[in-house]
C-alpha cells in the first residue's frame, strides 16, 4: 500500500492594503519608485529658509497632535460653520485625523449620544487642561 506524499506548506506573503484600501500595496497606475535617487540629495544648510519653514511645520504638528492628546475624555466646545457651536466629550480620533469620536453631543436641537465630527466642518475648539 502506498501513501500519498504530505503537501509541504508554502508560506503566503501578504502585502499591507494601499492607500485606496482595495489594493494591496501596488499603484493603481502602474508607477514604482525608483530604487535610487537619480539626483544625490543634498543636505540643506541648517539656517535655510526651507528648513526653518520644516521646523515650524513640524512644531506647529505636534503641538496640534498633543492637544488632541489632552483631550482625550475632557469636555470641548467646538465651533462648526455658521457659527454653531456644539458640547462633546472628546473620545477619539482616527489614524488620518479626519474624524473626531465624541460622546453626549450637545447640539441646538438636543443630545446624541454619540457622534462622529468630520474635522472638515470643524472651525475651532477649545477645552479646558
Amino acid at each position: 500500500m502506498m501513501q500519498t506524499p504530505v503537501a509541504t506548506p508554502v508560506p503566503v506573503l501578504r502585502l499591507p492594503r494601499g492607500p485606496d484600501g482595495s489594493n494591496r500595496g501596488f499603484a493603481p497606475d502602474g508607477r514604482r519608485a525608483p530604487l535610487k535617487p537619480e539626483v544625490p540629495e543634498v543636505l540643506e544648510p541648517p539656517e535655510s529658509r526651507e528648513f526653518r519653514e520644516q521646523q515650524a511645520r513640524a512644531s506647529l504638528r505636534e503641538r496640534y497632535l498633543r492637544s488632541l492628546l489632552a483631550m482625550v475624555g475632557r469636555q470641548v466646545c467646538f465651533t462648526l460653520h455658521e457659527g454653531v457651536q456644539v458640547i462633546a466629550h472628546f473620545g477619539a480620533t482616527d489614524l488620518d485625523v479626519a474624524n473626531f469620536y465624541v460622546s453626549q453631543l450637545q447640539t441646538p436641537i438636543g443630545v446624541q449620544a454619540e457622534a462622529l465630527l468630520r474635522c472638515s466642518d470643524i472651525i475651532s475648539y477649545t477645552f479646558k487642561p
